[in-house]
């Protein structure tokens, strides 16, 4: 398979990441360095999903042109250059059979001809899974084409702070982020120790613990809680085969239990880290009046998980004591994202980077994603071996209960006696 590229396009997508701009200013050079013109496609696919011939994309408004003198020194630079957002222009489309419907397919359309419109021949997709998901549409979208059309092809470079992504160990930023809200829940230990006081710190992570788990590791929390957390005695009988449910007053029993042992220590403050995905394991109920965005997820942020276990933690704790003990629920997560990426996630994101020219013009390829393994050694996955082919969702990469990561963090934390 040959492309003749001559101007590729770069899209970032879904939430920041630290190390953002060290994929983005890597890709654009290594394809400015080889002839090929780079544009920056501003705010996801805000711009793109409304395309019409009517009203022409607008250079500066909904693309920049990227090049040399811009991208100096801008690997190690906070934010993302040519912004982000969550439009999804996949989001009709729940199966294959979908992407013959006209109705159902337009904005995959409307994002093709878009591309077109500036001369695009192949495109460079950065976020998340569901980012991941819509450039496994849009290629397939492309496969129903008339034969003779020109192709887009595209590969994909995986994103998120969470990093629960399947094909690749780590994702860029990850480690920015961890280091940076371990930082915040070891500022909150020492208030906690002052005042005699807990807090319980909701951090991002919504499918999955990496996140929750690390940044408890680095701060030096006394216990960290996430979905694959809850099995046994913490899962409700409301849990079914298609959707676990979480025990709140089994949660919070434990966490409890966990506060007395301490105090029997002589240690009456600490600090609970939970992973924001807990809010998807609520009873219905609780969920019921929550908004959710494009892709279906709720909006946790609408839930304030720590404060929610905060309230209840205080009311049980002074249920089972007699005695009142100040807990405190917070939120973390958002002053992590584009925090200023250390030297580790600006190499990874700069080799995935280097990764994503190499697919499109040096291998080829059409509907990879770029990973690395081992030292920063580049590898490409296929979309196929990483969404289902018939439901079209990608897989999630949890952390496997028993592993030495999970048992990690067992470790470390409280160890309540029997």
């Amino acid at each position: 398979m040959t492309h003749n590229i001559n101007k590729v396009a770069l899209l970032f997508a879904g939430g920041p990441a630290p190390a953002a701009n060290a994929v983005i200013s890597a890709t654009a050079i290594s394809f400015i360095n080889n002839g090929v013109d780079v544009v920056g496609i501003r705010h996801g696919y805000s711009s793109l999903i409304d395309y019409s011939p009517e009203q022409p994309l607008e250079e500066g408004r909904d693309y920049i042109r990227l090049h040399e003198v811009m991208l100096r020194r801008t690997r190690s630079r906070q934010g993302i250059i040519i912004g982000t957002a969550r439009a999804n222009p996949g989001k009709h489309i729940k199966q294959p059979a979908d992407l013959d419907d006209p109705e159902k397919s337009a904005p995959l359309r409307r994002v093709y001809e878009g591309l077109r419109s500036l001369g695009v021949d192949a495109l460079v997709s950065i976020g998340g899974d569901d980012t991941l998901k819509t450039a496994n549409k849009f290629r397939l979208f492309q496969n129903r084409l008339p034969e003779g059309s020109p192709r887009i092809p595209v590969v994909h470079v995986p994103k998120t702070i969470d990093n629960d992504y399947t094909g690749i160990d780590f994702t860029f930023g990850y480690f920015t982020a961890v280091e940076t809200l371990g930082l915040e829940i070891s500022n909150l230990h020492a208030d906690a120790e002052a005042s005699r006081a807990w807090f319980m710190v909701e951090t991002m992570g919504r499918s999955a613990g990496w996140l929750a788990y690390g940044a408890a590791i680095a701060g030096e929390a006394n216990m960290v809680l996430s979905v694959e957390d809850i099995t046994g005695e913490l899962r409700s009988p409301e849990s079914t085969d298609s959707r676990v449910v979480m025990d709140m007053d089994q949660v919070v029993a434990k966490i409890v239990r966990m506060m007395r042992y301490r105090e029997k220590q002589g240690k009456e403050y600490g600090v609970v880290v939970l992973a924001e995905g807990l809010a998807e394991y609520l009873s219905d109920d609780v969920l019921a009046n929550i908004p959710r965005d494009d892709h279906g997820h709720i909006s946790v942020a609408h839930v304030d998980l720590g404060k929610m276990v905060a309230r209840r933690v205080a009311a049980e704790y002074e249920k089972q004591t007699g005695r009142q003990r100040k807990v405190t629920g917070l939120q973390l997560g958002y002053e992590s994202r584009c925090a200023r990426p250390h030297a580790f996630d600006v190499m990874l994101g700069s080799q995935l980077g280097v990764g994503a020219f190499r697919a499109l013009y040096q291998e080829h390829l059409d509907g990879a994603m770029v990973s690395v393994s081992g030292q920063l050694d580049l590898h490409f996955v296929p979309f196929d071996e990483l969404v289902d082919p018939d439901t079209l969702v990608t897989v999630v990469r949890f952390i496997e209960p028993g592993s030495d990561f999970h048992l990690l963090a067992r470790f470390l934390e409280t160890q309540v006696a029997d």
